[in-house]
């Protein structure tokens, strides 16, 4: 019997059931077990599985991934080799003409936070407390590796750079045959390689390659990708490009290249956009709203020629085609819409039209479109090979598990088991309206497509979905309608809570009243669900609890509710760190949250 709590006393007070917990010193031990690989697909001609018919070609997606592999959270790409980073901080190598066989992890390394991947190398900065960037790659020509020696040939394993060891980098980048390091604590840029045709953004540089050194100060994020020119954002909140700028790629309203950091008037705010992914000769930007805005060369559907300032993509102001994500190769944009649809521009094999320089839509069969509803991340190798990724909030996949399994559904619609006041929290509306509409409305599919975009923020068909909430009287759900936003109404709400823990300190003799809902501690814990659903032989057989303050009690629960951490000016952040670490074992929570995304979200403020 897993022990949990030390004095305890239940009761009820008008109506909801409660728990006193005396917090001790009493900690468990847990193991778990690997995730499969199952959050990750891909497709193009590299992998096989063509399909030739009568007109044109079908691709189906790889699915045989090793099992032994944790979730992937991220894929970069070089010429010839595919870098997998995993949920725990794992890096997997392989050859695109294998990916799909048996992975290794890369011996000898700490977790990592990040990758990136220019023409011919890679970078991947670790998940430690000073973090520590290392670089792999063919050879150091360009010395894009950072290494001081010009004569290290190729480095096959990942290398520790040493120039930055005292830098505090938070975000690394690759474009080309050059390198970027952010000092998150400076806003400072550090970069090397190739400095010719502005690619650094310096021009003063005169060697043809240069290594590590400071470029730019004032840089909040860094943009690059599979192209020789380079876009940033900088701590006054504009956006600026240098680099190569022959076919408009930058789109300053010309066709020279950039040497230095030049404003970009896009024409929108900065806090406006949401992604953007850059390829050889095109810039995309995808706004919070869906809006597509590209520039470069090879983009004629409805542009004309001489693209070389931001527009808009025609094809995509129609509001009905909502955009999930985008992402660039070498030679190829890729587009993933809500109804699961992929668009590409550019080299992509197994196409019905030969036309790269249009964007058009992959003919790829109903499975494939039934496979990827639940995948809302696009990856983009050099051609030929796309992949698909789940990004979900580990909420989200919380409470996409407690839709499957019922654990204290409270109400019925069409016979499914679902949550009441959850419900009515996404909604807006009073249950029973709902329920009366739905079931006199709606077809059962269509009913469990709007529950998933209640209990996981996915729309599997967002058109009959965005038809159903507008009756409801909300517009532009994806946008204004945040699973975690939602719950944060509920977050120690009195009135529509069923559970109250009365958490009573060691130190202290006042007792603190927690408002909570069952149905959510219970989708997100794996010691609160066994807690409920064993109340009784819990209560009898309890000795011990995990000792942690009310502060982290409280911590804790709210980050259950919105994997969120709501850290001040004077939280202890570093004592708060150490907690969670015990934290997440003691109260069994999502094998798959990465411990860095919670170290993450305690050192913000």
């Amino acid at each position: 019997m897993v022990q949990m709590f030390g004095d305890l006393k239940r009761g009820v007070i008008n109506g909801k059931q409660f728990i006193i917990a005396r917090f001790t010193n009493g900690r468990i031990f847990q193991t778990q077990q690997n995730a499969k690989m199952s959050n990750i697909k891909s497709l193009g001609d590299l992998d096989g599985k063509i399909k030739q018919t009568n007109k044109f070609k079908t691709l189906d997606p790889i699915k045989t991934f090793p099992e032994e592999v944790t979730k992937i959270v991220d894929v970069a790409d070089n010429v010839g080799d595919i870098v997998f980073l995993s949920s725990e901080g794992k890096l997997y190598q392989s050859n695109k003409e294998n990916y799909h066989e048996k992975l290794k992890a890369i011996e000898n390394l700490p977790p990592m936070n990040s990758i990136a991947s220019g023409y011919n190398h890679f970078l991947a900065l670790s998940n430690e407390e000073k973090p520590r960037v290392y670089s792999w790659g063919v050879s150091n020509e360009h010395k894009q590796l950072g290494f001081t020696s010009s004569n290290r040939g190729d480095v096959l394993k990942p290398t520790l750079i040493e120039p930055l060891k005292e830098q505090n980098i938070g975000q690394i980048c690759c474009t080309g045959f050059c390198s970027f390091f952010l000092n998150k604590t400076t806003n400072v840029l550090f970069g090397c390689g190739d400095s010719t045709e502005g690619m650094l953004g310096k021009p003063e540089i005169t060697e043809e390659n240069v290594l590590i050194q400071k470029l730019h100060e004032n840089v909040a994020n860094v943009f690059g990708g599979h192209s020789e020119h380079t876009l940033i954002i900088k701590t006054d909140g504009k956006l600026y490009g240098f680099g190569v700028n022959y076919d408009g790629e930058l789109g300053l309203g010309h066709k020279n290249n950039a040497l230095r950091p030049t404003q970009i008037k896009l024409g929108l705010p900065v806090e406006d956009i949401s992604k953007i992914r850059l390829a050889h000769k095109l810039t995309s930007i995808l706004t919070n709203d869906g809006k597509l805005y590209v520039t470069g060369s090879n983009l004629k559907t409805g542009f004309g020629s001489d693209l070389t300032k931001f527009k808009q993509y025609p094809q995509f102001k129609n509001n009905n085609i909502a955009i999930k994500d985008i992402d660039c190769g070498w030679d190829l944009f890729a587009i993933l819409t809500q109804d699961n649809e992929i668009w590409v521009q550019g080299i992509f094999n197994g196409i019905k039209s030969n036309n790269s320089s249009v964007i058009r839509k992959i003919q790829t069969g109903t499975n494939l479109i039934n496979d990827l509803s639940a995948y809302n991340q696009i990856k983009c190798c050099d051609e030929n090979l796309i992949f698909f990724l789940q990004s979900n909030s580990y909420l989200s996949q919380d409470l996409e598990n407690l839709l499957k399994n019922g654990y204290f559904s409270d109400c019925n619609i069409q016979d499914i088991p679902v949550h009441k006041i959850l419900i009515e929290t996404r909604i807006g509306k009073t249950f029973d309206l709902i329920k009366k509409y739905l079931e006199s409305n709606c077809k059962l599919n269509e009913i469990q497509d709007l529950l998933k975009w209640i209990y996981c923020d996915q729309m599997i068909n967002s058109k009959r979905t965005n038809e159903i909430l507008n009756h409801f009287g909300i517009q532009n759900a994806q946008k204004t309608k945040l699973l975690k936003n939602d719950l944060k109404q509920l977050l120690f709400d009195e009135q529509t809570s069923d559970f109250k823990l009365i958490v009573k300190n060691e130190e202290e003799e006042e007792e603190e009243e927690l408002y909570i809902h069952k149905f959510i501690l219970a989708a997100r814990s794996g010691l609160f669900l066994n807690m409920f659903q064993n109340l009784e032989e819990n209560l009898q057989k309890v000795k011990d609890y995990s000792g942690k303050s009310l502060e982290t009690i409280e911590l804790l629960i709210s980050f259950l509710y919105t994997d969120e951490l709501p850290m001040t000016a004077d939280t202890d952040q570093e004592f708060i760190k150490e907690e969670f670490e015990d934290i997440v074992e003691y109260y069994q929570l999502n094998p798959t949250i990465p411990m860095m995304d919670i170290f993450k979200k305690c050192s913000k403020k």
